[in-house]
């Protein structure tokens, strides 16, 4: 049987309505931000014909079923950015969107199997451009909020200060006291230090799950407190759909926004070299099935959209997390109007 849903229980309700209340005013605070800056509204569809081909990512599938019974896979998108970037091939040059996007395996305090991500697009534009963005955002929705300050954990973030901007490198240096420019391709190396930090290494850790080890467990808590943190120039093998770094080909044009050390925001540079992606599309998935036993399928769709679509810079918000920082609340489902049920029937 389904497990009885709280969150409709008039108590329960009424202690969650002053956050959803401000998140109604966010919202339109932050529509108000774009359409001032020029941007038009899209809306994607939910349904795809891929779960998205990073290693990490868990997607919800389904079938579809047509009139003569014919039948396909298809996937509740784990983020609109294939069909956004479609929209780019097709001509727009400023779009944003709030999507309700799925994935599985996710829940916690800041995850939830269903939320939203605001997705924005600038095309002919430099990540510089969605930094500002970034920047203007977080000071809108604190206006929205009638927040002073943005808070998690007892950290506290000035929202209308300008972020920092710190490289990874620089930010595991600082935080892990790890040379990451030196170890770039050295796993046996980075597994060393990371050891030497107090982290658990398993042997069949690659090096990115060392890389990801390490940011989550020294680094990420300690970002963005006071003012937010703009993490940039990260490791091109950990940015799948971004472009190289101009100044240095090792490195991705790929940003995370920080704040009270809950990432936020991820935005980059577009990649727009199809053959390049659908190589780190089947690199990605060839892990994907070393760890979980299963891959995706590609888009062939958005392969050959990537070949008409302009140079452009974009970011993934997740838009429930900003409504929490705003308001303060200690889990994500204090913000949801109707958060998904914790088990569903047969469970």
């Amino acid at each position: 049987m389904t497990r009885s849903s709280p969150w409709w229980a008039r108590d329960v309700y009424a202690d969650r309505k002053p956050f959803l209340k401000a998140r109604s005013a966010i919202t339109a605070a932050t529509r108000r931000f774009f359409a001032s800056e020029g941007f038009t509204e899209v809306e994607t569809a939910a349904l795809q014909a891929s779960g998205g081909n990073e290693t990490h990512l868990s997607a919800f599938s389904t079938e579809l079923i047509g009139p003569d019974d014919a039948r396909s896979r298809l996937y509740l998108h784990t983020s609109p950015e294939f069909a956004c970037k479609k929209l780019l091939a097709a001509g727009e040059e400023r779009i944003f969107t709030f999507a309700r996007v799925f994935r599985n395996r996710e829940r916690s305090a800041l995850h939830h199997p269903e939320f939203t991500m605001l997705e924005w697009y600038r095309a002919g534009e430099p990540t510089l451009r969605v930094y500002e963005d970034c920047a203007g955002l977080m000071a809108a929705a604190a206006k929205a909020a009638g927040a002073s300050d943005f808070s998690w954990r007892g950290r506290v973030c000035d929202p209308f200060a300008e972020p920092e901007i710190i490289t990874v490198c620089e930010a595991f240096g600082i935080h892990a006291s790890i040379d990451l420019e030196a170890l770039l391709d050295d796993r046996d190396g980075l597994a060393a230090a990371a050891a030497q930090d107090g982290i658990r290494v398993a042997p069949d850790d690659s090096w990115s799950d060392l890389f990801s080890k390490i940011l989550t467990e020294k680094v990420e808590s300690r970002l963005g407190s006071e003012r937010a943190t703009l993490l940039v120039d990260y490791p091109l093998s950990e940015a799948a759909l971004a472009r190289p770094s101009e100044q240095d080909p090792r490195f991705a044009d790929r940003f995370e926004l920080y704040i009270c050390g809950v990432e936020v925001a991820n935005g980059f540079a577009e990649l727009t070299d199809p053959v390049e992606q659908r190589r780190r599309f089947e690199a990605q998935m060839t892990e994907k099935a070393r760890i979980y036993g299963e891959r995706y399928p590609i888009d062939e769709d958005f392969l050959a959209a990537l070949s008409a679509m302009p140079p452009a810079s974009g970011v993934a918000l997740g838009f429930d997390r900003l409504v929490m920082l705003a308001t303060g609340a200690e889990r994500i489902e204090q913000v949801l109007w109707t958060p998904v049920v914790e088990r569903g029937a047969g469970v």
